[in-house]
């Protein structure tokens, strides 16, 4: 029996031997192998990449300056059939430090060997061709260990003399002095350069202000004529302006008296309208309904007037009824006045002026009730006098007046009554 083996792409598995002896060997990236027991071994090789940091210390140039350079180099195993039976064949067994310290070596020595045929100008300045020639010449022996460089670049430079230094200071001092000179130089040329800029532009300054005060006068006399000819323009502009406005205005005014005009005439249509749809409605609002109800008041006042002919008919016939009645009663009462009045007179003739005395004296208490009666709602009558006797004088004077008084209102002279005169003698 056996095992089923797996192996990832960063890796490779040789399994070698067999039954009945074989020495065939299989190489499996990513993949899986049968391996049996007892007679199949298996291994496993890395293909990742492996960092190398060669460095080499003090080793002297083309010129006998010791300078110290370390690299960086990134390689890994190729898997390529042929030369991965190579690299297992090299390194098969090996762990990853091991393998590491073999092209550390290596890288090494042709390092070294590249940095006697160099200058230090060489190896400082131009670091990547130095590189480039290290890789080129390493790559065919590490190559035939199945090894591939990936990269190889220098990662520093130095000395413990201070040469790559002083070799910098003497081109920064060859810099700077360059530098000075070309500045000093720079300098002058700029002063020379300004003064003729200075007297160029002081040239070209008057020159400019000739021209300038030439134009400047050739400008205002030109202003001149163009502000005569633009007030000539506005002033002729202004008056056909307004000569156009007035035109305008008229031509708008006329516009606007015409859609009066219209707008009168349709007020007048839709008044005319409205005058027609107001009869019409008055006609169905208002006269129809006068009408009916005009012919429903006849009707009602023929039928009320029937009626009030009949009723006056009837108050007629009960009036003239009750006329005759009350003409007679009148008659017999007038005829009893009459014989009273009659029988009072015969008195009156018989008794004289006593009979006129009674009379009056009958009327007397009538009269004065009808005199005194705007007086009832009197509560006090003062009479205001300066002196003591007015009273007197003033009630005297009230009674003097009686008689005319009671002349106007009954017709019935007093004074001429003897009984009275008689009375006034006494209190003459």
């Amino acid at each position: 029996m056996g095992n089923c083996l797996t192996v990832g792409p960063n890796e490779a598995l040789v399994v070698s031997g067999g039954c009945c002896g074989s020495d065939t060997k299989s190489y499996i990236i990513g993949g899986w192998a049968w391996a049996w027991w007892l007679v199949t071994n298996s291994q496993r090789l890395s293909l990742e990449i492996m960092t190398l940091q060669p460095r080499c210390e003090d080793v002297e140039t083309a010129e006998g300056v010791a300078i110290t350079v370390t690299g960086v180099a990134q390689v890994k195993v190729m898997t390529d059939h042929d030369l991965l039976a190579v690299a297992c064949e090299q390194f098969l067994g090996k762990s990853i430090r091991d393998v590491k310290a073999v092209l550390l070596q290596t890288l090494e020595g042709h390092l070294r060997s590249i940095l006697g045929t160099l200058t230090v100008e060489q190896i400082y300045q131009d670091r990547d061709q130095f590189a480039k020639l290290v890789r080129d010449v390493a790559a065919p022996d590490v190559g035939r260990m199945g090894i591939e460089i990936l990269s190889f670049t220098i990662k520093d430079v130095y000395d413990k003399l201070d040469y790559l230094s002083s070799l910098g200071k003497t081109q920064i001092a060859a810099v700077q002095r360059d530098a000075d000179i070309g500045v000093a130089e720079a300098e002058r040329d700029a002063g020379i350069r300004e003064a003729e800029c200075k007297k160029e532009m002081m040239d070209v300054k008057f020159l400019a202000d000739t021209k300038m005060a030439d134009s400047k006068r050739e400008l205002e006399l030109q202003k001149a004529a163009f502000n005569q000819e633009v007030n000539t323009k506005k002033a002729e502009s202004q008056l056909a302006y307004e000569l156009q406005a007035a035109k305008e205005q008229q031509k708008i005014r006329l516009e606007e008296i015409e859609i009066q005009v219209v707008q009168r005439k349709k007020e007048i249509t839709i008044e005319e309208k409205e005058i027609d749809r107001t009869e019409k409605e008055l006609i169905a609002t208002v006269k129809r309904p006068a009408e009916a109800q005009a012919y429903s008041m006849q009707q009602l006042a023929e039928g009320q007037k029937t009626k009030t002919v009949l009723i006056a008919q009837a108050e007629a016939e009960k009036i003239k009824q009750i006329g005759e009645a009350e003409a007679s009663s009148i008659g017999a009462v007038g005829k009893a006045e009459a014989e009273k009045m009659r029988m009072k007179a015969e008195a009156y003739q018989q008794y004289g002026e006593a009979a006129k005395t009674a009379l009056v004296l009958e009327a007397l208490p009538k009269i004065t009730a009808k005199v005194a009666a705007p007086l009832a709602k009197t509560n006090e009558i003062v009479i205001l006098s300066g002196e003591g006797g007015r009273v007197t004088g003033e009630v005297t004077r009230l009674l003097a007046e009686l008689p005319v008084s009671v002349n106007a209102l009954t017709g019935v002279d007093l004074t001429k009554i003897p009984l009275l005169q008689k009375m006034a003698s006494a209190e003459a």
